[in-house]
């Protein structure tokens, strides 16, 4: 058997060169594409193909990882696949406020994607360094997820995207539509990354899964958009259901953090350590609970117009 250096090594390349082809594939799918309409067959082949790909990884890992690397990748997965749909939802409102043309949206939404990979490759980096240096940063991390979760609970729903003081300028110099798309998808995507990846630090600390976490969550949301286009107005729920999950992870980090820096009660009260299995649980429960809830509501409120 491998050091662990050198196993190491040895991942971080294999995986890395893997998942770049998959990615050079994916774009080259996308360019080819460019203009045509994404059939509603193929979105649910390539989505299905996509998660599929993410689950056998996770499987694979423990054969040359550990099982505890496999329930980290799980759950980190998880969370930030659930946490893409939001990302979804306001690509949606994106497109359709900017009447971005059908046959354009594939190409908008795999540069957006893009982007997204390069912004949460720069936290992560980011991210990596302070928590090394800073104990404390857990603290931040924590404070903040919980910050986020009670603002993303309080948000009103609403179903109009609308467009900042700098798209309106950059729409004003002539930029096209296409441009537009592309500027207001990525500028998005900064927001998305400060939550992602808070969210994943409070699940794992080991930068090879949170990067193939990422990836792997990001993989396949160009067909899944068109997959489920429909059915996001349907979900009612979910951004209660992600701000349960934001707020959970905030609260494990808070504990995580008093626990390692000697804190091990507080008021007389003994501080508990959450296992990665009952977060694990906990995100698929609430997931899976959102969704039901939802759908039955939805499902009602069209029984009640028809």
């Amino acid at each position: 058997m491998t050091t662990s250096t050198s196993m190491s090594t040895h991942a971080w390349v294999f995986t890395l060169a893997g998942l770049t082809l998959v990615l050079a594939f994916d774009f080259a799918m996308a360019f080819i594409n460019r203009n045509k309409k994404t059939t509603l067959r193929a979105a649910t082949f390539w989505t299905l193909f996509y998660v599929g790909l993410a689950i056998a990884f996770g499987l694979y890992l423990a054969a040359w990882a550990s099982e505890g690397a496999r329930s980290e990748f799980f759950a980190g997965w998880i969370t930030e696949y659930s946490l893409s749909f939001d990302n979804l939802f306001v690509f949606i409102l994106i497109l359709a406020r900017l009447q971005v043309p059908k046959e354009k949206e594939e190409l908008v939404l795999y540069i957006g994607i893009l982007s997204s990979l390069f912004l949460r490759g720069i936290f992560i980096a980011g991210g990596s360094a302070l928590v090394n240096r800073y104990a404390w940063i857990f603290y931040f991390f924590g404070f903040f997820l919980i910050y986020t979760a009670v603002q993303l609970f309080r948000e009103s729903e609403s179903d109009e995207w609308k467009e900042g003081r700098f798209i309106s300028l950059i729409r004003s110099k002539g930029a096209s539509t296409f441009v537009l798309a592309l500027i207001a998808i990525s500028t998005t995507n900064v927001l998305f990354a400060f939550d992602s990846i808070p969210a994943i630090f409070g699940l794992t600390k080991n930068p090879f899964i949170i990067v193939t976490a990422n990836v792997f969550a990001l993989m396949g949301l160009r067909q899944l958009y068109f997959l489920i286009g429909g059915l996001m107005s349907k979900l009612i729920y979910l951004t209660e259901g992600l701000s349960l999950i934001l707020a959970f992870i905030g609260v494990k980090l808070v504990l995580e953090a008093a626990v390692n820096g000697g804190h091990h009660k507080v008021l007389g009260v003994h501080l508990p350590e959450v296992s990665l299995q009952v977060s694990l649980g906990f995100i698929i429960v609430v997931l899976i609970t959102t969704a039901i809830v939802s759908l039955a509501s939805s499902k009602r409120e069209e029984r009640k117009l028809s």
